[in-house]
């Protein structure tokens, strides 16, 4: 898929992020450079993961892009048709939340609700631990809704966290690419890996 426009909007699952950065290697070599958006928690906060200057750093080098990573910088997505194709990877379970509410109030959320006005993909890697919890109507409602893709996902850990839930990093191109012909991947839902 030549010529294609990927942002990849990370949110604050820095337990994830381990998996996150080889995913971003794999998107900019398939894709091209990819524009990261970060929202405000995943700029600011270290965590017993990792320093956060680290992280922005890192993922700025490896997709190619400067950072977005304010409201203001991620509005124009829309009305200027920056993207074909919006992947947020991971996408906790408190963005998701936002995004079914139709809340706009960080720069993920915003990147969204700027590209949906196109009617173009977004695509959702979902990494929560209340997926089959609190937040289980919430990732019910954004499957419903159009232009709305998810990564295929799985319990990651059934018996200690019954209601978390991971989406299949190495599924996430191919994700993106039939959502780019306005097709959900399946099987969405996943065995364990």
């Amino acid at each position: 898929m030549d010529n294609i426009s990927v942002g990849a909007a990370l949110c604050g699952s820095f337990c994830t992020y381990g998996k996150t950065l080889p995913l971003l290697e794999k998107l900019r070599e398939h894709f091209g450079p990819i524009q990261p958006i970060m929202s405000e928690i995943s700029q600011t906060c270290d965590t017993r993961f990792g320093k956060v200057e680290e992280f922005v750093d890192k993922i700025v080098n490896i997709c190619g892009k400067p950072l977005m990573g304010t409201i203001g910088e991620v509005e124009p997505i829309g009305p200027q048709k920056l993207l074909d194709v919006l992947l947020i990877v991971p996408a906790t379970g408190n963005t998701i939340a936002k995004i079914a509410a139709g809340i706009a109030d960080t720069p993920v959320t915003m990147a969204v609700k700027s590209h949906l006005r196109n009617e173009r993909p977004v695509v959702v890697a979902v990494s929560t631990n209340d997926g089959l919890g609190a937040n289980a109507k919430n990732i019910g409602a954004l499957l419903a809704r159009k232009h709305i893709y998810f990564v295929p996902f799985y319990q990651d850990d059934p018996t200690g966290k019954p209601n978390s839930l991971l989406a299949d990093m190495d599924r996430v191109i191919d994700t993106v690419e039939l959502a780019m012909g306005e097709t959900q991947i399946q099987p969405l839902l996943l065995q364990k890996k």
